[in-house]
C-alpha cells in the first residue's frame, strides 16, 4: 500500500473530526438547526466539487451516463448527507471523540463485511486471522481509551 494513500486517508480522518466540530458550531450559530448546517455544508462542498469537475473532468459526458445507472449507485450522496447530519447532530451531544468512536466501529464492521464478501461490486478480500486479531486489538484500544477509567479506576 502506497504511503501517499495512507497519508490521504489519515488526512480524511482529520478532516472528518474537524468538519464535525465546525459544522456543529455552524448549527449552533443557525439557532440549533443541524439539518440547515448540513445543507450549507453540502452546498459549499458541491460548489468546490463543481469547480474541480470543470477543471479536471468531462462533466458533460459523465452527466449523460447518470440516468443509465442503477438506483443503488446513486445513494452515496444521500448516505453522505446523513453522515454529515449525524455528525452535526451528535458531536455537541456526545462529543467528537465519542461520536467518532462509534463511527469508526461501524465503519470497520461494514468495511470488513464488504471486503470479505466483495459486496457492492468491490473486489473480494477475504479476512485473514491477522486482520481479526487487529480488529480485536483496535476494539480493545478504543475500549480502554473511552472506558479505562471506569474499568480500572483512577
Amino acid at each position: 500500500m502506497a504511503i501517499s494513500f495512507i497519508i490521504i486517508a489519515l488526512c480524511a480522518g482529520f478532516a472528518l473530526s474537524i468538519q464535525a466540530a465546525i459544522n456543529s458550531q455552524l448549527a449552533s450559530a443557525l439557532i440549533g438547526q443541524p439539518a440547515v448546517a448540513a445543507l450549507v455544508s453540502f452546498v459549499m462542498g458541491s460548489i468546490v466539487l463543481l469547480v474541480i469537475c470543470w477543471w479536471k473532468a468531462d462533466l458533460a459526458i459523465a452527466w449523460q451516463h447518470i440516468p443509465k445507472q442503477p438506483w443503488w449507485k446513486l445513494i452515496g450522496g444521500p448516505l453522505g448527507a446523513l453522515v454529515v447530519f449525524t455528525t452535526i447532530f451528535l458531536a455537541p451531544k456526545i462529543g467528537v471523540t465519542n461520536m467518532l468512536f462509534f463511527i469508526i466501529i461501524g465503519q470497520l464492521i461494514a468495511a470488513t463485511i464488504i471486503d470479505h464478501f466483495g459486496l457492492i461490486g468491490m473486489n473480494v478480500r477475504p479476512i485473514q486471522v491477522w486482520q481479526v486479531i487487529g480488529l480485536i486489538v483496535i476494539a480493545c484500544g478504543l475500549t480502554l481509551f473511552f472506558f479505562g477509567k471506569k474499568l480500572f479506576g483512577g
